[in-house]
C-alpha cells in the first residue's frame, strides 16, 4: 500500500488557529452572557469547566498517542492499522466517558466538597455539573473522533463542525438565559442543557465525518474489536502525554492560587493578561499541533531528513509570528486593557507584564514547537521526564518565593513561568538534536540502499 502524501504544513495549521480562535471568542461571549445571570453563575462556570478541563485529560490518555499513530500509520501506507487505531480510540473512550458520566451525574457533592466551593454555590454547582458532567460521554465521542480525522490530515471539517456547535451554544445560551424564541428562562441551568444539546448536535456530524475518515464506511460491529499490539502502542505513546498535560493544568490551578492570596487585583491582572496572551500563542500553539501531524506522516513514509527539519521550520516561523502578536498587543497595549478595566494599578501591571511576554512567548515557542515534535516520533515519555520536575520545581516553586517570600509580587510569578518555559524548551531542543544523528543517518543509508536497489521500502528505523 503506497504512503499517504504528507499534508502541507500551513494547510493543517490554519483550520486549527482558527478554530482555537473562535472557541477562545466564543467562550468569552459565553462568559458575559453567563454574567448577566450573576457573578455566582460565573464563579460555577469557572470552577466547574476548570474541572471538566482536568477531566477530559483522562481521555488523552488514549486519543493523543492514537492520533500520532494514525498520522505514522497513513504516512508508513499502512491504512488498516490507522483505521484499527482510530476505533480503538473511539471505543475505549466512550468506556471512559460513560463511566465518568454516571460519577458525575450521582457524586458532585464529592466533588464540589473537594473543589472547596463556598456553601451558598455548592446547590448551583451540584445542577450544572450534572447536566454538563451527565454528557461527559459526549464530549469523549467528539474528542476521540475529531482528533482521529485530524491526523489523517483533514483539519478543516472538525474545524467547522466546532465552529457550528460554539455558534450553536451561544444561541441557545441567550435563548435560555433570556427566555428568547419561546424558550423557558432557566438560567444557569439552561446554560448546562445549551451545552450538552450543542456538543450532541456536533457528535452526529462528527461520527458522520469519522465513518468516512478511512476509506470504506466504518461499520457497527468493528467497534468490538480490539487489538492488543495496536493498543500497546497508543498507550505507551499516549500515557507520557496525558500525565504531562494533567501536571500542567494543576501547576497552573498552583499559581493562580498562589496569585489569589496575593490579592483581588493581581489575581484580576493574572486573569486579563491570561486573555490577552492566548492572542498571542493561539498561532504558536495550532503551528506546533499541525507540525505533530507533519511529522508523524514524515516519521511513519521514513521521510527522516524532512521529519528532523520540519521541527525547525515550524519553530523559526512560530517564533516570529508570536513576537509579532506581541508587538501588535504592546502597540495598543493602553486601548486594549482599558476594555477590560478602568483600575489604574491593573492597567500598570499589566502593561508592565505585556513587556515580559517578549520573553516568555518565544519561551513558550521553542517548549510547543520541539515538544509536539518528540511527540510525533513517540519520545514522548522523555518530553514528561523533562517537564514534570520543571513545572513543579521552577514554574510553581520559583514563582512562590519569588512572589510570596521576596514580595516580587506578579513579576516573580512572570519570572518563574519564562524560566520554565525556557528550560523546558531547551531540554527538548538537546533531545532533539540527539536525534539528528539516527534521523539525517538513517535516511542518507536508505538513500543509499535504493540507489543501489537493494530497498524494500520498509526499512524502519527505532527512536
Amino acid at each position: 500500500m503506497a504512503a499517504q502524501s504528507t499534508p502541507r504544513i500551513w494547510s493543517l495549521t490554519w483550520p486549527i488557529m482558527i478554530e482555537m480562535m473562535l472557541q477562545f471568542m466564543l467562550g468569552t461571549a459565553d462568559t458575559l452572557m453567563v454574567s448577566r445571570i450573576s457573578d455566582d453563575a460565573v464563579a460555577v462556570v469557572g470552577i466547574s469547566n476548570m474541572f471538566f478541563n482536568a477531566v477530559i485529560i483522562l481521555f488523552t490518555l488514549v486519543t493523543s498517542g492514537a492520533g500520532i499513530l494514525i498520522a505514522q500509520k497513513l504516512g508508513g501506507g499502512k491504512p488498516d492499522e490507522a483505521r484499527q487505531i482510530g476505533i480503538m480510540s473511539v471505543s475505549i473512550t466512550v468506556i471512559l466517558g460513560i463511566i465518568i458520566s454516571v460519577l458525575l451525574i450521582y457524586g458532585t457533592s464529592l466533588f464540589t466538597t473537594a473543589l472547596h466551593v463556598p456553601d451558598n454555590l455548592k446547590d448551583l454547582s451540584h445542577t450544572y455539573m450534572s447536566i454538563v458532567g451527565g454528557g461527559m460521554v459526549i464530549t469523549a465521542l467528539n474528542l476521540s473522533m475529531s482528533t482521529a480525522v485530524r491526523n489523517t490530515g483533514n483539519t478543516r471539517s472538525p474545524m467547522y463542525i466546532a465552529l457550528g456547535m460554539n455558534i450553536l451554544h451561544v444561541v441557545l445560551n441567550y435563548a435560555f438565559i433570556f427566555g428568547a424564541f419561546g424558550l423557558p428562562e432557566l438560567g444557569l441551568m439552561g446554560v448546562g442543557i445549551s451545552t450538552v444539546i450543542s456538543r450532541t448536535a456536533a457528535f452526529f456530524f462528527q461520527q458522520h465525518l469519522f465513518r468516512h475518515a478511512f476509506g470504506a464506511p466504518v461499520l457497527v460491529r468493528e467497534f468490538g474489536r480490539f487489538h492488543a499490539k495496536l493498543l500497546k502502542e497508543v498507550l505507551k505513546i499516549g500515557w507520557p502525554i496525558s500525565v504531562n498535560g494533567a501536571s500542567w493544568t494543576f501547576s497552573q490551578v498552583v499559581i493562580f492560587s498562589i496569585i489569589a492570596s496575593m490579592g483581588e487585583q493581581p489575581l484580576a491582572a493574572r486573569t486579563y493578561m491570561n486573555t490577552m496572551e492566548s492572542f498571542a500563542f493561539t498561532f504558536g500553539w495550532s503551528l506546533a499541533l499541525a507540525a505533530q501531524i507533519q511529522i508523524a506522516h514524515l516519521y511513519g513514509a521514513k521521510k527522516l531528513r524532512q521529519a528532523y527539519y520540519s521541527a525547525y521550520r515550524a519553530l523559526g516561523f512560530g517564533v516570529i509570528v508570536v513576537l509579532a502578536n506581541t508587538a501588535v498587543l504592546l502597540l495598543f497595549r493602553t486601548s486594549i486593557i482599558s476594555t477590560f478595566t478602568k483600575d489604574p494599578w491593573i492597567i500598570d501591571m499589566a502593561v508592565s507584564l505585556l513587556w515580559l511576554n517578549l520573553a516568555l512567548q518565544p519561551g513558550k515557542m521553542l517548549n510547543m514547537a520541539l515538544g509536539q515534535s518528540l511527540g510525533a516520533v513517540g519520545d514522548s515519555r522523555t518530553v514528561m521526564t523533562y517537564s514534570l520536575p520543571s513545572m513543579w520545581i521552577i514554574a510553581v516553586g520559583v514563582s512562590y518565593v519569588l512572589a510570596i517570600p521576596m514580595h516580587w509580587g506578579l513579576y516573580g510569578i512572570y519570572i518563574g513561568m519564562i524560566s520554565d518555559e525556557y528550560l523546558r524548551g531547551a531540554l527538548c531542543y538537546f533531545r532533539w538534536r540527539k536525534h539528528r544523528k539516527k534521523l539525517l543517518f538513517a535516511a542518507a543509508f536508505r538513500e543509499d540502499v535504493k540507489l543501489s536497489g537493494r530497498s524494500n521500502g520498509n526499512d524502519a528505523v527505532p527512536l
